[in-house]
């Protein structure tokens, strides 16, 4: 499935619900919300936070869980701004392919 028709049936779960009727600070809330789940799963696995030393494990499902939730969000966002995804990423790839080449990146993370 591309991005295209992720955005589709996206849109049409929301209509289905009444969610498309959410203002965007209130998606984007939601979506910062669940951000911070992910950030409390990587956290606490780098080890920055310690289970047990004033610091809880992270409760909330599984981490593939957390990251579509916030993709949905994300979408959802997307399509409340009429955005239309794979042809924005399709053309910011394009940038960063002219930006960053790939060649003088390359050669600079190997020294790292």
């Amino acid at each position: 499935m591309d991005l295209t028709e992720i955005q589709k049936k996206k849109a049409d779960f929301e209509r289905e619900r009444g969610w498309d009727r959410f203002s965007p600070s209130l998606i984007f809330a939601h979506l910062i919300e669940e951000l911070g789940e992910i950030s409390r799963h990587i956290t606490v696995d780098e080890g920055y936070k310690v289970v047990g030393l004033g610091h809880e494990a992270p409760t909330k499902g599984n981490l593939s869980r957390e990251f579509a939730q916030v993709f949905s969000l994300f979408v959802q966002l997307a399509n409340h701004f009429k955005i239309d995804l794979e042809k924005a990423v399709l053309s910011e790839l394009e940038l960063m392919r002219e930006r960053f080449p790939a060649k003088e990146w390359s050669e600079h993370m190997s020294k790292r």
